[in-house]
């Protein structure tokens, strides 16, 4: 099961927290909580309910545990559970007066986010542009600020809000024009112009829909305070890949049933291992917190440890390469294929060899002889050409011979944290061939722009590939011999995929075609003409309900 919370899988996880293993639960718990805090803390922007939010949806997630049948859905459950809490919580508090104060002295969500992450320029702009929407719009955009930082799907954003996924577009895009809107404010505010000061002057520095509506449309028509003074980039781009903010120190979550004794909470619907699990005396310590006898967790990090830093991305000079351990000894160059043992050895059975992080062959080495494998033909769901450009979109495969598989990364639309696409229900065997297109994804691409490549730039950010992913070139080929289904998983940065029925002869001719002939490098043979070929990295024969769970290190 995939869920980005540290990248770990998390199915085997929570069926043991279901069935009572206590260290388990401490894993669950210790893991989602940073999560849940974040979409309540920034759904509430810090509001004095925040702890007692979390705590509810903590409570409620584990007492219900044994009610979730499907592990591969307990992150769309867990943001369910949390957005009814938020509502709830709005539900309670409309016969009163409602005061959204911060207590003196305490940061608000924004604020906290800026300086746990250490945001600066526009990315804090955006944060801080958060406290300027209404709280509908704060709480869809807890749920999508994860989901271009690649820790929610579109699908589980509208599940959570209880939506189709056609209603929550409509509704996401309304909100980034208040975003936008806001951040529009925040600039305007940080260098306000005489106008706008006599303006802000009766304003008691409190954001409303009130005063928002007020400083907008003077913006408007300012000549001054609409002067952007540089290229505004989306907010999507700039939230990609960002971390989590840290749950402060000092938190604490009461696991200890809030006060329900034994009888209360099993009418309640509390599963009775769980609830062992909670009033069992026990104290485990986990990394960066503990959980005590009574179930009370305690983040015991300090407030001085250093926030997580976002990942930066490579480029082809500046990887760092390891490279893959065939069963048979490499040849001198690592551009070509193993050479075949002159003595007889046992044949290597079919998947013990699986894509790894290799190195870049020399930009004039050209490839090994290309093995010709039979092929009857391939039948393709998406006919002689799918193009899938959305997360879940997919293309089975069935039949024998040869298939293009064409990258197309567009970091300038949204860069960060590249979520891979993954092959499932295998039926027979999957191959990796060659690789070409007369370059890999991280060559340079610029004559004038050093720092621009396939996967992005400076200017615009990089896709960045999950630690131990081989780079990808943009022509990669394989062989199918049975069937197998192809989905996108796209999250985070924004790529798509054309895939292809080919042949023998197409591939050949891409791949022994090199720099003479006007591209970047020669192409790269994988194939070994046997088993021993590699199986791509995110394969499966299993059939999952997330295709964005199968695990990075095939086993077929």
């Amino acid at each position: 099961m995939r869920t980005d919370v540290h990248g770990r899988q998390w199915r085997s996880t929570i069926a043991a927290a279901q069935a009572g293993d206590r260290r388990a639960l401490d894993e669950l718990v210790e893991g989602w909580l940073p999560l849940v805090y974040n979409v309540v803390g920034r759904a509430l922007n810090g509001h004095a309910d925040v702890d007692d939010v979390v705590q509810e949806t903590m409570l409620r997630a584990v007492g219900n545990l044994g009610t979730l049948r499907d592990p591969d859905s307990f992150r769309s459950w867990l943001m369910a559970i949390a957005m009814r809490q938020i509502r709830e919580r709005a539900r309670r508090r409309t016969s009163q007066p409602l005061d959204e104060s911060m207590p003196q002295g305490a940061a608000d969500f924004a604020e906290l986010t800026v300086l746990r992450l250490q945001l600066e320029g526009q990315r804090r702009e955006v944060a801080e542009a958060v406290r300027w929407l209404d709280a509908e719009d704060r709480q869809l955009l807890s749920l999508w600020w994860l989901e271009v930082a690649g820790e929610l799907t579109r699908r589980e954003l509208a599940a959570a809000v209880g939506i189709s996924r056609q209603h929550a577009a409509v509704r996401v895009q309304r909100m980034k024009e208040r975003l936008a809107t806001s951040r529009g404010i925040v600039r305007a505010l940080d260098g306000a112009c005489p106008e706008l000061r006599e303006l802000t002057s009766r304003w008691n520095g409190r954001p409303d829909s009130v005063w928002r509506k007020r400083l907008a449309r003077h913006i408007r028509g300012c000549g001054y305070c609409g002067d952007t003074r540089e290229s505004v980039v989306p907010a999507e781009r700039l939230l990609a890949g960002i971390a989590l903010v840290p749950v402060p120190a000092g938190f604490t979550l009461s696991l200890a049933l809030g006060g329900k004794t034994a009888v209360a909470a099993t009418s309640a619907g509390w599963s009775a291992k769980v609830l062992g699990v909670l009033t069992k005396p026990a104290v485990a310590v986990t990394a960066g917190a503990t959980i005590a006898a009574g179930g009370v967790y305690v983040v015991v990090q300090t407030p001085d440890d250093p926030p997580p830093h976002t990942a930066t991305a490579p480029t082809a000079a500046a990887s760092t390469h390891i490279a893959p351990s065939p069963p048979a000894a490499p040849s001198s160059s690592p551009a070509r294929s193993p050479s075949p043992s002159v003595t007889q050895e046992k044949a290597a059975p079919y998947g013990s060899v699986v894509d790894a992080v290799d190195r870049a062959p020399d930009l004039d080495t050209p490839p090994a002889a290309l093995p010709h494998r039979p092929g009857t033909g391939i039948t393709s769901t998406g006919g002689a050409h799918a193009t899938m450009n959305h997360r879940g979109d997919g293309v089975t495969l069935s039949g024998e011979g040869y298939v293009l598989v064409r990258w197309q990364i567009s970091p300038q639309y949204r860069a960060g944290s590249l979520v891979m696409p993954s092959w499932t229900r295998l039926r027979g065997k999957l191959f990796h061939v060659a690789s070409g297109g007369g370059r890999r994804m991280d060559d340079p691409v610029s004559t004038t722009d050093s720092s621009a490549t396939g996967m992005g730039s400076s200017a615009t950010g990089y896709a960045v590939l999950p630690s131990g992913t081989q780079q990808m070139w943009q022509n990669e080929y394989f062989y199918v011999d049975g069937s197998v289904t192809l989905t996108v998983n796209e999250r985070g940065a924004d790529y798509g995929l054309n895939v292809f029925p080919t042949t023998w002869d197409a591939v050949e001719k891409d791949v022994t075609t090199g720099p003479g002939q006007g591209v970047k490098r020669y192409g790269l043979v994988r194939d070994t003409g046997k088993d021993d070929t590699p199986v791509p990295q995110y394969v499966t024969r299993a059939t999952p309900a997330d295709p964005a769970t199968v695990a990075q290190r095939s086993r077929v």
